[in-house]
Formats: structure tokens, C-alpha cells, sequence
């Protein structure tokens, strides 16, 4: 019973880590496949080292983007960092 009461603190300070910093990353980590897995032509896009542009061709790991200027870089669908609404 005693060693129960030592070991109470260390568990909470485990829960409370697991909620504040495990739990909402798995939930961010979830979130970025499913948009990534959801890409499609024509989809306005921002890679990872910022890139600017819209997907041109997109294959299972590979994505086209086509920039303003009409140049076309090829990523890894995983380089893909966020969908812009506009």
C-alpha cells in the first residue's frame, strides 16, 4: 500500500503527459494523412519548405505541383504540409 502511494505521483505526471502532449499530437498526426491522403487536382497546396502551388498530377506517393510561374516540381505526397482554402 505504501509503495501504491510513492508510485501515485509519478502516474499522474505519466496521464498528464500522455493527455497534454501524446494524445493531441497522434490527433495532428492523424488529421495531416487524412489531407494528405484527401489531395486532388487541383488543390491549392504549401509543402513542407513552403513551396506555393497547385497539384498538377498526383499519384499514390508522388504529387506534381505546378507553381505561378507554370514551373512543375514533383514531392513525395508526404511533403504536402497544408491545403489552402482559397
Amino acid at each position: 500500500m505504501n509503495t501504491l502511494i510513492n508510485l501515485a505521483p509519478i502516474i499522474l505526471m505519466f496521464v498528464i503527459f500522455y493527455f497534454l502532449l501524446i494524445r493531441p499530437q497522434q490527433k495532428r498526426q492523424k488529421q495531416v494523412k487524412q489531407m494528405q491522403s484527401d489531395l486532388k487536382k487541383g488543390d491549392s497546396v504549401v509543402t513542407i519548405g513552403g513551396f506555393h502551388g497547385t497539384v498538377h498530377t498526383i499519384d499514390e506517393a508522388i504529387v506534381v505541383i505546378e507553381g505561378g510561374d507554370g514551373t512543375k516540381l514533383t514531392y513525395d505526397r508526404s511533403a504536402i504540409r497544408e491545403v489552402k482554402n482559397s
